[in-house]
């Protein structure tokens, strides 16, 4: 029997991947060596979801309220997060992976923007598994550049249809499960638009020690599930 037998995958899968700073603190280890096995994560749970055959993969990495944090730290996670997607690059390129950025990323460092973009570029043809990647990312902001661009064309009646086609994530379909790590119980901010059906599923499990046997208890989780939607 294979590991998915029993198993509805979903069309969908949105992931808060959090936990990378307390991971590293057990460990008496910086902040940044969380984010590096972080990343390692990220790119093993991309794989995983390619090869389960799922649509959609949209990823938390860099959120707008982590521009707070130091400076230090936001330089690090710049660095890692572009250096670590050009790398990976060609594996998604082998999968068929399409790459969109979602969220203010003008924000980022000349540098930084330019390789993402660049890698988004060259994927984009692809047409297997779309990986969303959240960076300088907040749903509160999402809504309110959405109503900002209708109201900029002359509107003044808006429909749930007007700020679908402007959201960041136009075109892709909402997530029908959403998966947080470390054992916090809040959304922060994160596809509030999107998400108003999806099914959530929370684990303890710090964000580094995510692996694919916790993405296939996360599914397992969410096969058992009747999804209604207000019916």
């Amino acid at each position: 029997m294979s590991e998915t037998t029993e198993l509805k995958i979903p069309r969908h899968i949105a992931i808060i991947m959090d936990g990378n700073g307390r991971w590293a603190k057990k460990r008496l280890l910086p902040r940044t060596a969380g984010h590096k096995v972080g990343l390692d994560t990220f790119v093993n749970t991309v794989d995983s979801c390619s090869d389960l055959g799922i649509e959609y993969l949209t990823v938390y990495a860099f959120s707008t309220e982590n521009w707070n944090r130091a400076t230090e730290e936001v330089s690090a996670l710049m660095e890692l997060m572009s250096k670590g997607i050009v790398k990976y690059e060609p594996e998604m390129v082998r999968k068929n992976i399409r790459l969109k950025l979602l969220g203010d990323i003008d924000r980022f460092e000349p540098k930084y923007r330019q390789a993402l973009r660049s890698v988004e570029e060259r994927l984009a043809n692809n047409t297997g598994m779309t990986l969303c990647i959240c960076l300088s990312y907040g749903g509160r902001q999402e809504l309110v550049n959405a109503v900002n661009r209708l109201l900029k064309e002359g509107r003044t009646e808006i429909t749930a249809e007007d700020i679908e086609r402007n959201l960041y994530s136009a075109g892709v379909p909402d997530p029908d499960l959403v998966v947080r790590t470390s054992g916090e119980y809040r959304i922060s901010n994160f596809l509030l638009w999107q998400s108003a059906y999806s099914e959530y599923y929370f684990t303890d499990v710090f964000w580094p020690d995510f692996d694919k046997k916790e993405l296939l208890k996360a599914i397992e989780s969410f096969s058992k599930r009747e999804r209604r939607f207000g019916r």
